[in-house]
């Protein structure tokens, strides 16, 4: 048989419960519901880190950031040599192409050149990750900088709407008061970016032979903030009952992650954030999404029209998740559920019966699977493992109460990571881990613990057990040095 073709759609920001499948009764995400009824939905998987860059650089290469050295946003970029399973693919005769946001590096993102401002400079530092196509989008924040150039603002004046488009996202800047309003975006559903994106895809996709197979990477820029959605869906959900998370629950926290919270509670707006101002978001976040699994539709169908899918495997996948209120917070950065946990969607070329896994996976497990599957030799000294093997040896595994790997056949442990985003080098390091029971947060700088939570007596997060009582943590303390160990286990090669 043929080498399957892999199409991985990745996500930006997209929170694992946000979708149907999902048992979310409020959003329509039919398309990704048929790839869960057509493959497995990993119902705990973890992010590497709670904030773009860093994961994104750990996906790629299946490495954990400390080991790339790549812990924060505009940061340190991750090293051109690192291998990535694209270039795996590659080298395996897979024609391979990028379509949308990448965000390993951050050089021309910040300050870029007004004499040279269009993004396509970067296109071979791209590709030599791994691509032989190359269509980049950053974010739209990128659309309103001065000077910037992008096939998407070419596309924009094109279409005589840019200056509405750009004028809103202004409006709404990050770090502004204004960050975290939602708003319905000035132009129409076939103008948004989203499917400017899939028409680009479609486009590559429609020039692929049966001789070689393909690898294409899909990476939506949406549900990225701006909450702005397009006004088709945003009109469908105007009026829904969206129901906000976990509420914040007032504890005495060590003071190095109280510190932490304040930021996070700063960068959140969080005293804007009342039911009805999340509310507003969470409906353009809702719309964005639907969007996103709308455009999924069309390369589904165009695959069945050009006699593809049965021979092609799909993913879906985000690389963080978005606390849309839950805690009294918004955006990333943490590691609560909502945003360090993401969805994670394989579909084998051909589909299969679809269930549920529960086992415990990390996003690192991308690469490996993709390779897995294409019978590719994978990438050597590696975090990350192909979850295949869970999908064939039939793990259905439902409920809350999983036990890792001894249940399942997943990982005993999860770990994430985050370098505080502070102009100084030298701020707070905060490392996580779960297992199937149990998360721990500590600063592993000072050795600080600073949560710990028991996800089957506390599933929202709510009672975080450092801050409580002695008694109460002091029976934990067999489970917390064994996490502490199997956190230390992970950063022995730490760069930061």
């Amino acid at each position: 048989m043929s080498k399957p073709n892999i199409i991985f759609i990745f996500a930006d920001q997209h929170r694992h419960d946000a979708l149907g499948c999902a048992g979310n009764e409020v959003i329509q995400t039919p398309n990704l519901d048929r790839l869960a009824d057509e493959g497995v939905r990993f119902a705990n998987t973890w992010c590497q880190s709670p904030i773009c860059q860093p994961s994104r650089a750990s996906m790629i290469s299946s490495a954990y950031p400390n080991e790339l050295g790549v812990m924060r946003n505009f940061g340190r970029d991750l090293n051109s040599n690192t291998p990535t399973f694209m270039q795996h693919l590659q080298s395996a005769g897979y024609r391979t192409a990028n379509v949308g946001k990448t965000h390993y590096y951050s050089e021309g993102l910040v300050e870029p050149d007004k004499d040279d401002g269009d993004m396509r400079q970067f296109d071979a530092q791209v590709k030599a990750f791994g691509f032989d196509h190359n269509v980049e989008e950053f974010d739209r924040y990128v659309h309103a900088m001065e000077g910037v150039t992008t096939p998407y603002t070419e596309y924009l004046k094109r279409e005589g709407v840019f200056e509405p488009y750009s004028d809103l996202i202004k409006s709404i800047w990050r770090l502004t008061p204004q960050h975290w309003d939602g708003v319905t975006s000035p132009i129409s559903k076939e103008q948004d970016l989203t499917s400017f994106l899939t028409r680009e895809a479609q486009q590559w996709i429609a020039t692929q032979k049966e001789d070689q197979p393909f690898f294409l990477q899909l990476s939506y820029v949406q549900p990225h903030v701006p909450l702005m959605g397009d006004p088709q869906w945003a009109e469908y959900y105007a009026q829904a009952p969206i129901t906000r998370g976990a509420a914040l629950v007032q504890q005495s926290h060590p003071e190095v992650w109280q510190n932490y919270l304040t930021w996070c509670d700063h960068h959140a707006n969080g005293k804007l954030l009342t039911d009805e101002y999340v509310l507003a978001g969470a409906r353009q976040y809702y719309a964005m999404i639907s969007l996103v699994d709308e455009s999924i539709g069309k390369i589904l169908a165009q695959l069945e029209d050009q006699n593809m899918l049965d021979n092609t495997m799909i993913v879906y996948s985000s690389d963080h998740g978005e606390m849309l209120g839950d805690h009294g917070l918004m955006a990333k950065f943490s590691f609560y559920r909502s945003s360090v946990q993401i969805p994670l969607i394989v579909r084998p070329a051909g589909g299969c019966a679809g269930k549920v896994s529960e086992a415990l996976v990390e996003l690192v497990d991308v690469g490996p699977t993709l390779l897995d599957a294409a019978g590719v030799a994978g990438l050597e000294d590696t975090q990350g493992r192909s979850v295949l093997p869970l999908m064939r040896e039939g793990d259905d595994v439902k409920g809350d109460d999983v036990k890792g790997d001894a249940q399942n056949g997943g990982r005993e442990y999860l770990f994430s990571e985050i370098m505080q985003q502070t102009r100084s080098k030298d701020g707070p390091t905060f490392r996580a881990i779960r297992n199937g029971r149990y998360r721990m947060t500590i600063e592993t700088k000072t050795r600080t613990p600073c949560e710990f939570f028991d996800l089957q007596e506390d599933p929202n997060e709510l009672n975080n057990l450092v801050a409580g009582a002695g008694a109460d943590l002091a029976k934990h303390a067999d489970t917390m040095a064994a996490m502490v160990a199997a956190i230390d286990r992970r950063i022995r090669n730490s760069m930061d």
